[in-house]
């Protein structure tokens, strides 16, 4: 064959070889930034105390070989000091790192960058990394990029300024999707900026970000009023587990959201709180809230008042929103009108849909923080209440006998019963054996 036909042969063929996916073993920051990173590659870092690392994870994998940065000894190879982690690529896998025993004075602890897609952070934790001043305002978890995840995760004790974890929005949807994380408890702040996750932010609020956030567990996330914060479009937050939390899930800017198939249990804990609403189009729907003891904005569900002439700050007046088919057992107040109105806020919720609803309890079904509010409801049941003469027109007053299981599940006469979601997935890290016990 001559060198011309070889030469064809070879653009039209390649030469035969197949690069193989290597894996490396680095004992320090150095030694990962100094890698080239292809795809299927793993590196794992050795030992059990790894202090005041700047861990930088390059590479572009793909779908089919992402890279991998994982640990010699999964919960035991600890990130201590001013350690921190930044994902930069794509179909990059960082599993099994945990960041203890530390803090940082600002940023993140871990970021995914700008120039993330496809990325993952998984397995891994961060506890009680907390700044001795808890006014140092920084993040555990960035989210920037686009279709990242963060999933089996243990985020717990965060006692200074910073959201826990936050995702960050473009002038494009980011489509992240947060699933089967363990957020434990966070103690309560005292003032704004505690939230366990948001979603966006005020000045990026009309934007849509489909963010997923499911299967989570949220245990105490006591850190400020919002426990979620949802400032952003079209998220969807369905199937987590809301456990004795002093704060809500508050879809606080943005329209178009959906909230579903979450459970809220209180237990009779003093302040917990369920869903608030503000803003247009949000479905609120297929929910269930047991003992939750908040009033006002911390209800079970709350519509709030909205401000005229609003900024992007401001509690936009509620539209469309569609509230059905949720169980309310033993709520203080289960449905909250005009939530927060006052002289300054006072713009009435309009078109507001509440039915299908079932609300087993001896409280008001209905609390009127705002009269002129015009509500529709349709086909709700007030079972084994005082004041069954006080329902709005759209509600039917009857007695259950109510069966709460050992989940804290009411189940309807005739109702098969199904294990909650954490009774038969698996949450938070895999060498975290203990975190479903506590509940």
């Amino acid at each position: 064959m001559n060198k011309i036909i070889l030469m064809a042969f070879v653009f039209l063929y390649g030469t035969g070889t197949v690069l193989q996916a290597k894996d490396y073993n680095v004992k320090n920051a150095n030694e990962l930034h100094a890698l080239s990173l292809e795809p299927g590659d793993k590196v794992t870092m050795l030992g059990e105390l790894w202090k005041d690392q700047q861990l930088v994870f390059k590479g572009k994998g793909t779908k089919e070989e992402p890279i991998t940065l994982t640990v010699e000894f999964p919960g035991k190879t600890i990130l201590s000091g001013n350690s921190t982690l930044v994902i930069e690529g794509t179909w990059l896998i960082a599993d099994g790192l945990s960041f203890a025993n530390g803090f940082i004075e600002k940023g993140d602890v871990i970021q995914f960058s700008l120039k993330s897609t496809w990325c993952r952070l998984t397995n891994s934790s961060v506890v009680n990394f907390n700044n001795p001043n808890d006014q140092a305002d920084y993040r555990w978890v960035s989210m920037n990029g686009f279709n990242n995840r963060v999933d089996h995760c243990l985020l717990e004790g965060k006692s200074h300024q910073g959201v826990t974890l936050v995702v960050w929005l473009t002038d494009k949807p980011n489509h992240h999707k947060i699933d089967h994380n363990y957020f434990g408890p966070r103690p309560g702040l005292g003032r704004n900026g505690g939230e366990t996750i948001r979603i966006g932010t005020s000045t990026w609020s009309f934007h849509d970000s489909y963010t997923i956030v499911e299967n989570n567990i949220f245990e105490r996330c006591d850190g400020e009023l919002e426990a979620v914060s949802v400032k952003s479009c079209k998220n969807t937050i369905r199937n987590n587990l809301f456990y004795e939390t002093k704060a809500t899930l508050t879809l606080r800017h943005g329209n178009g959201s959906e909230v579903y198939g979450n459970y809220f249990i209180g237990n009779f804990r003093a302040g917990t709180g369920g869903v608030r609403v503000i803003g247009e189009n949000h479905k609120v729907y297929n929910n269930y809230f047991y003992g939750i003891t908040g009033t006002g904005v911390s209800a079970a569900i709350s519509v709030m008042a909205g401000l005229p002439k609003p900024v992007l700050t401001s509690h936009w007046q509620v539209k469309n929103a569609v509230i059905t088919n949720n169980i309310i057992v033993n709520c203080k107040e289960p449905f909250a009108v005009g939530a927060g109105y006052n002289p300054e806020r006072y713009l009435p919720a309009l078109n507001t849909t509440f039915a299908d609803n079932l609300i087993l309890s001896s409280e008001i079904a209905v609390k009127w923080y705002d009269t002129k509010v015009v509500v529709k409801f349709k086909n709700n049941i007030y079972a084994n209440g005082a004041n069954p003469n006080e329902l709005p027109q759209g509600f039917t007053s009857k007695y259950l006998n109510p069966a709460i299981d050992e989940n804290q599940v009411y189940l309807k006469p005739g109702q098969v019963k199904q294990e909650p979601f954490w009774k038969t997935e698996p949450i938070g890290p895999v060498w975290a054996k203990d975190l479903k016990k506590r509940l």
